[in-house]
């Protein structure tokens, strides 16, 4: 593979990739309503590009069956006012939320997902890190790019791995994952993801000061980062998900050929193909999974 080209940073410039959860199943039943919530979230994004006039936003919508670019400052379109009333990123976002949306829930009821509630949070880190690439590419001189997860919905073990890959690409790319969680318990994933990355995992005890939680701790940009105390991550559940039944699991077996992650000890690898005649010679090995 390709190394990544060398990267000469603006110092205060900054690409923020928003990962916004759209989930329906998650805001059915959150005590902050995503109507409220999305106010902080617009309010945030617009203090973000008034830092600084070459600070960039980019929005992905992480829905329950499918993510979708929703808005790119980028754009010349997406700049200033509309008909001299509400800023473009307002007008635009909500526009295109409102038909991911609409269509995220009517592939719902055409395929559900047997019964998981979490989102596609691995599709959306994915695009997140796609489309920084091609940042990457564009030249020389480009903004320090960033992720930022604003994510309710508990994990879902059957992304564990596709998720942890887009972590390891992430630290590869030297990206820092940071993450705002607002569910009810603490999300695994997320606190790994910003540990192993170097970003920032929060999760706001009160719910009506998120804009407060979001400008104090995600607008800086990773330059000022240097001289500011900001949170760090404590506890952080390093547990990982079985191939087999896609479940956090304290001890499993790991495969000696591909390292898959089984919570029962099996003859195949079900991953590599690979066969074990015997448990303690050259096949399975049961481990802490921390």
């Amino acid at each position: 593979m390709a190394s990544v080209p060398s990267k000469l940073y603006a110092d205060d410039v900054s690409l923020l990739m928003v990962l916004l959860d759209t989930n329906p199943f998650f805001w059915s039943t959150s005590s902050l309503p995503f109507s409220k919530f999305l106010s902080h979230v617009l309010a945030f994004l617009n203090s973000i590009l008034d830092l600084n006039q070459l600070n960039e936003v980019v929005v992905i919508g992480t829905g329950y069956a499918s993510c979708k670019y929703l808005y790119n400052s980028s754009s010349h379109s997406n700049r200033g006012l509309e008909d001299g009333r509400m800023p473009a990123l307002c007008t635009r976002l909500l526009k295109n939320l409102e038909e991911f949306v609409i269509a995220d829930e009517q592939s719902v009821k055409e395929d559900p997902r047997g019964g998981t509630m979490s989102s596609l949070l691995s599709g959306s880190l994915s695009m997140a890190l796609c489309y920084i690439q091609k940042v990457f590419r564009s030249g020389s001189l480009h903004p320090h790019p960033r992720i930022l997860c604003l994510q309710g919905s508990p994990d879902g073990p059957e992304q564990y791995v596709a998720i942890m890959n887009a972590i390891f690409s992430a630290q590869r790319s030297m990206v820092p994952i940071d993450s705002c969680y607002i569910g009810s318990h603490n999300s695994a994933f997320l606190q790994q993801a910003s540990y192993i990355t170097g970003g920032v995992y929060l999760k706001p005890q009160q719910m009506d000061g998120l804009f407060q939680y979001l400008s104090t701790v995600f607008a800086t940009d990773l330059h000022s980062r240097a001289f500011l105390q900001l949170p760090k991550s404590v506890g952080v559940d390093f547990r990982a998900s079985c191939f087999c039944h896609k479940k956090t699991i304290d001890m499993g077996y790991v495969c000696s050929v591909c390292l898959s992650i089984f919570c029962k000890h099996h003859k195949k690898c079900s991953t590599c193909g690979h066969l074990y005649a015997l448990l303690a010679s050259f096949g399975f090995v049961q481990v802490s999974i921390w």
